[in-house]
């Protein structure tokens, strides 16, 4: 069997498996139907709380991502873009292709030179070169808005002050801007600058909500859009919504806590194949020469990463909450 045979049936393997997981992942039927009589309620329901619930699932549904896009893009291009941005590091798309092509590329040529084999070396670029800059941009990202959700209760309190003392919301906003550090204060400093420059604070605060794409800057927004329709005080409903979230992040700290165990094991279980692998032939290369020329040995190292693969995405599921 040839190596580009063994790659076909690679490529045919997983393309089964990614439209079987797209075929079961479908929406529940039951969920659907009673999600439509909930919103017939909601729709002649003269009671005031369905109304505020009705507006609320409204405007989560209108900032929920279509597809594939990214919260707030339109493109691919752009989604790219966008999670540059989040990143907070200042980094380009060029920057990024740039170095994916050269990892790609490196690594093509170290692993063919070191083995002999073209398409084992072409796979491992592309995987290094796509996933690694992947990686880092995801963990930038994650470190972000792991402190724009620290601070973020702050910055509601500091407006919570502000309006008690007097001060409009804009002024408050202007506030938080310049007594905050880090991404909070970035953030709502941008907020201010597109309202200085004529935009409305409901059209600059959803341009910061497509962009940092996060749950707790979409409830403030929400927040805010409900108050300006029904009214009543809005201190109180801001100071509501910063101990809901503080609340909300003891709760994920207390989640992280209780599966901390499950994801190192799970962490040791997919590292430790590699881990053997690289080990041994380090030591003893030729024990483990014909594994990158030997068909068979190729075929049995493809469906083992591809069951590795399944495993793994199974124990990441099993220890992600949704919060």
């Amino acid at each position: 069997m040839q190596p580009l045979q063994i790659a076909i049936m690679a490529i045919g393997i997983m393309s089964a498996l990614v439209l079987g997981y797209a075929a079961f992942a479908g929406p529940n039927p039951a969920k659907e139907s009673a999600r439509r009589l909930q919103s017939v309620r909601f729709r002649h329901s003269e009671s005031a709380i369905d109304k505020v619930e009705a507006q609320y699932r409204k405007a989560v549904a209108a900032r929920k991502p279509k597809g594939y896009r990214v919260a707030g893009s339109a493109s691919r291009a752009e989604a790219l873009a966008l999670r540059l941005h989040r990143t907070g590091k200042g980094w380009t798309m060029s920057q990024y292709l740039y170095v994916s092509g050269g990892l790609a590329l490196g690594i093509m040529l170290l692993v063919t030179l070191k083995t002999g084999a073209p398409i084992l070396g072409l796979g491992a670029g592309l995987i290094v070169g796509g996933g690694l800059p992947h990686f880092m941009v995801n963990r930038a990202i994650n470190k972000r808005t792991e402190a724009f959700v620290t601070r973020f209760p702050d910055a509601l309190e500091l407006l919570v002050r502000g309006l008690r003392s007097g001060l409009p919301i804009t002024e408050t906003l202007g506030v938080v801007a310049t007594e905050l550090p880090g991404p909070v204060g970035e953030e709502f400093k941008a907020v201010t600058d597109r309202i200085k420059v004529g935009r409305t604070m409901e059209e600059a605060l959803q341009e910061s909500a497509d962009r940092l794409n996060m749950a707790e800057f979409s409830f403030f927004c929400i927040t805010l859009a409900i108050q300006r329709e029904t009214g009543g005080n809005l201190a109180e409903t801001l100071a509501n919504l910063a101990d809901v979230l503080r609340k909300r992040a003891q709760m994920k700290l207390k989640i992280k806590a209780m599966s901390s165990e499950s994801k190192a094991s799970a962490y040791i279980v997919g590292a430790l194949p590699f881990i053997v692998f690289a080990l041994i032939y380090s030591i003893n290369p030729a024990y483990l020469g014909k594994f990158f020329v030997d068909e068979r040995l190729i075929i049995a190292g493809l469906g083992g990463l591809v069951w590795l693969s399944i495993g793994a995405f199974i124990m990441a599921k099993m220890v992600n909450f949704e919060i």
